[in-house]
């Protein structure tokens, strides 16, 4: 399907493949605001390649763990123009520094796990001695729990 400035255009299936989401999760989002599908003469959504963009980088920011509600607010401050940037621009860097402090968690997370497999394999292989509890394992890498 084409538009008449020869744009690619999807259905709502097409999208949604395209974009590894349900149509209901589309409808979803498009309930919330969160995209706006151009409708042919019946009624029919369409979504372009820029629906695509947007989309994506929506997802990015999702991905990021901003809340729907956040979405919905930088949507909003982006629909009303330059005027807000600066608003944009602070919540953007707050979901930055919230997503690093998840992603430093999530870091440790694995620290600790991968401490606890090379634990487990220690004892296995005996070079560890039977005595030595996880705990004090970690402490002697200089590791916390």
């Amino acid at each position: 399907m084409a538009t008449s400035l020869n744009q690619k255009t999807y259905t709502i299936s097409e999208f949604g493949t395209k974009m590894g989401l349900s149509a209901p999760t589309l409808r979803y989002y498009e309930n919330e605001g969160l995209i706006k599908p151009q409708r042919h003469s019946n009624g029919r959504r369409y979504y372009t390649q820029d629906d695509v963009r947007w989309l994506k980088f929506l997802k990015h920011l999702k991905g990021t763990g901003m809340s729907i509600s956040d979405l919905k607010q930088y949507i909003s401050w982006r629909e009303q123009g330059d005027c807000t940037i600066p608003q944009r621009l602070a919540l953007l860097k707050s979901t930055k520094n919230n997503f690093l402090q998840q992603f430093a968690d999530i870091q440790h997370h694995l620290q600790i796990l991968n401490d606890k497999i090379n634990w487990y394999e220690a004892k296995e292989a005996g070079l560890t001695s039977e005595k030595e509890s996880f705990a004090d394992y970690l402490h002697r890498l200089g590791h916390h729990e």
